[in-house]
């Protein structure tokens, strides 16, 4: 069984404090701005993740963030689909994103590498700062969920390459979620390299669907608030 990198995105006074000095930096009206932020946070990765939050457990993260009744789950999903799908229909009709709905209600939602990110590189493309906008909108609106971003790769190049690229990928998109919004303490990054391809890597074709990052949308069941820790499998 091959490695996984995962980590857990520091506390939030501590990354909310070093997001807004950096963004701060950036003149609202420099032309460039957007850039300069995706390229900030790209460095400020690095820097705040992986700081584990182990001795936090299930309960204390629903009491904190707060958690959806059992029975109200699927319509909380149900309702977060919808609205993600018509936020994202035009990514999602030019193949940039894919939304699904897991048999355990989680939603995933897959990111295509060759629209997110230049070949080899982790910094997030400013072209696709726009659907990623949409998508921190709705995840901080429906706030009762653990986000879990996992990066992969193909299999070009070594395996331990591949799984700093996809762990480092999965960062950038976990802090620019930060960035717009999104409540850093609900969200997990790891990277699992080329270890997990959706089709075999034998063409150039195969080898774009594997090179992606997936956000799995937990939902934190009252109760059952472990099971949004654990990650997906």
């Amino acid at each position: 069984m091959k490695t996984r990198i995962s980590s857990s995105l520091v506390t939030l006074p501590v990354a909310t404090l070093l997001t807004t000095a950096i963004l701060a930096s950036c003149a609202t009206n420099d032309p460039d701005r957007r850039a300069k932020q995706g390229a900030a946070i790209g460095a400020l990765a690095g820097a705040v993740i992986g700081h584990q939050l182990d001795h936090d457990n299930g309960a204390i993260l629903g009491g904190v963030i707060g958690a959806v009744a059992g029975g109200s789950v699927g319509s909380y999903q149900d309702k977060q689909q919808m609205e993600l799908e018509a936020a994202l229909e035009e990514e999602r009709r030019n193949k940039q994103i894919e939304i699904q709905r897991l048999q355990d209600e989680t939603l995933k939602v897959s990111l295509s590498s060759e629209a997110s990110f230049d070949f080899d590189r982790s910094a997030l493309k400013p072209a696709f700062y726009p659907a990623l906008d949409k998508l921190a909108n709705l995840l901080s609106k429906y706030d009762r969920t653990l986000l879990h971003v996992i990066g992969y790769t193909d299999s070009v190049g070594t395996e331990s390459y591949n799984l700093g690229l996809s762990n480092e990928r999965a960062r950038s998109v976990a802090m620019y979620l930060n960035a717009e919004g999104v409540d850093i303490r609900r969200i997990r990054t790891e990277g699992r390299g080329e270890s997990e391809p959706r089709v075999a890597n034998d063409t150039a074709a195969n080898r774009a669907l594997n090179r992606r990052v997936e956000i799995f949308i937990k939902p934190i069941i009252e109760g059952q608030e472990q099971k949004a820790l654990d990650a997906p499998v």
